[in-house]
């Protein structure tokens, strides 16, 4: 049921992701009993973005083999380098196929509180549902998940079962949440957003967000300059990939290994000062040490320890394990 999921003979359901998804929309699919082999993962380009004349092609090529597309993810602020797919293309071949259109901006959506990042939510108003987490870029606490869909019908006809032991005189004059998910009761969850709302305000939220962008920006500058580090992705918000390639090192070779291990020590020497951690992805088949910045308390200091902590490291390392010449 996992790998190939619960559709018997009939037609199998196929959902569409790119390979920069987010590993929950494959626990979703689990879940839904469509399988693993349900989701079709789309490559991305070169900054790491769905592919639509890739994914067009391949709802074409499902239909004809029999498949029944049903639904495609986009994702604005990807989980790996943040990057925006491009959801107005997205939603034309949605459109075109019938297709249900999720979009998951649980990172970057927040980013659209900024005017000149605006962008990143065009072709949002085309989509079917859409989920943010204020938890993630909105300073919120765990946990907080904002799900916002135009078709509350169809989540209604979906997850609605009323026994008669939870029948109330007042059910035609509010709205009960348990007919639009799977849990029957929850948290007032949304008295923590409105805190966080009513306290920094939308100016005090904007300089917040836009202070992380442009500090994001300014490592993304050293990064570049630095002649023995390699920036692996765009910076459209406030997370900086990259890896360290000691200036020198043919690239032509078989060296990915070699980096890999490299900076899988960098790494560990960084996080072992315990006044700093990084994180770390794989990037066309590349180790990547990430820099994420968002943190409500952080200060432009704590930006300059972590790049000093980082070329320390890094120059101490280099003298160990990158031989001379």
């Amino acid at each position: 049921a996992r790998q190939t999921g619960l559709g018997g003979s009939g037609k199998r359901l196929r959902l569409y992701i790119s390979d920069q998804a987010h590993s929950s929309v494959e626990k979703a699919a689990i879940v839904l009993g469509i399988g693993l082999e349900g989701v079709q993962k789309i490559k991305s380009d070169a900054e790491f973005r769905m592919d639509v004349s890739l994914l067009e092609k391949a709802v074409k090529d499902d239909i004809a083999a029999g498949w029944t597309p049903f639904c495609v993810v986009a994702t604005v602020g990807t989980t790996s380098t943040t990057s925006v797919d491009p959801v107005e293309r997205i939603a034309a071949v949605c459109r075109e196929h019938g297709l249900w259109l999720h979009v998951d901006a649980a990172y970057g959506g927040m980013g659209a509180v900024l005017p000149e990042l605006k962008w990143v939510m065009n072709g949002c108003e085309k989509a079917d549902s859409l989920v943010t987490n204020p938890h993630k870029w909105l300073f919120t606490p765990q946990e907080f998940s904002a799900f916002f869909c135009r078709h509350q019908e169809v989540l209604k006809q979906s997850f609605s079962l009323v026994p008669e032991y939870l029948k109330t005189e007042q059910d035609d004059a509010v709205l009960n949440y348990m007919d639009y998910g799977i849990q029957l009761g929850r948290r007032m969850r949304a008295l923590k957003v409105w805190f966080i709302m009513r306290y920094f305000g939308i100016n005090g939220i904007r300089s917040r967000i836009r202070q992380v962008v442009e500090w994001a920006g300014e490592i993304a500058q050293w990064i570049d300059e630095y002649p023995d580090f390699e920036r692996l992705a765009p910076v459209p918000f406030s997370t900086v990939c990259f890896r360290a390639v000691p200036e020198g090192v043919d690239l032509s070779g078989a060296q990915d290994e070699f980096l890999d291990r490299l900076n899988e020590k960098l790494l560990k020497a960084v996080n072992d000062t315990g006044k700093v951690y990084l994180s770390h992805t794989r990037l066309n088949g590349r180790m990547a040490i990430r820099i994420a910045l968002g943190n409500i308390r952080a200060e432009r200091r704590h930006v300059e320890q972590a790049w000093d902590i980082l070329t320390t490291e890094w120059e101490k390392l280099k003298a160990e394990q990158v031989p001379a010449g």
